[in-house]
């Protein structure tokens, strides 16, 4: 469970800290419409493996009274858009329909499909609905060394931590963001997620 809380921690922390300026931040009529987010704090580069990637985050899922507990996802691999040296990287991404839902659900998602990805716009509105990257399963955010952009993620795998899902839940990341629920009341030591997305978008 210490794990669960750390990274419940860090995955809030982060989010609070990108969305404390509105000017910079995500979009909200886009967090409003966005159906889960998947915060992904401090990804490593490796310098000693040519663009190799490694972190753990959380995934919360959008339910009629908020957002769901979250679930524990890893992402790893590939080249993720620009980085300075071994920098630590901070991502978000908004899963804005069912089908980048379940592309995330399966075992191993695998991004960079044509249209499935795309750099999220950044501001206090998404007005220009009419961008073609509006229509992406999966908008994505990085943050690195303080600066805030979109960026289009390619080559990177997300995977679910089911026996850290398991360990906290007793059910796997897909049972637990299929029904957004966890047959009980949301662990204590991982309520910060739901309580932070609860104060950017609570529709």
């Amino acid at each position: 469970m210490k794990d669960a809380q750390r990274h419940s921690e860090d995955a809030a922390k982060v989010f609070n800290e990108i969305m404390a300026a509105p000017d910079k931040g995500i979009p909200k009529d886009l967090l409003d419409k966005a159906q889960a987010i998947a915060i992904f704090p401090g990804v490593t580069k490796g310098a000693f493996i040519v663009g190799a990637q490694g972190g753990q985050g959380v995934v919360s899922k959008r339910i009629p009274n908020g957002w769901s507990a979250p679930a524990f996802f890893n992402i790893g691999g590939g080249s993720f858009g620009a980085q300075i040296g071994g920098s630590k990287t901070d991502y978000v991404l908004l899963i804005m329909n069912e089908k980048g839902l379940k592309g995330l659900l399966e075992d191993k998602f695998e991004m960079g499909g044509e249209g499935e990805v795309a750099a999220g716009p950044v501001g206090r509105t998404a007005s220009a609905t009419t961008t073609p990257t509006l229509d992406a399963g999966i908008l994505s955010y990085s943050r690195s060394k303080g600066a805030f952009a979109g960026v289009a993620l390619k080559g990177g795998t997300i995977t679910p931590d089911n026996n850290l899902n398991e360990a906290v839940y007793g059910k796997k990341a897909n049972d637990l963001l299929t029904t957004g629920a966890t047959g009980g009341q949301v662990p204590t030591q991982v309520q910060i997620v739901p309580q932070t997305l609860a104060k950017y978008s609570s529709k």
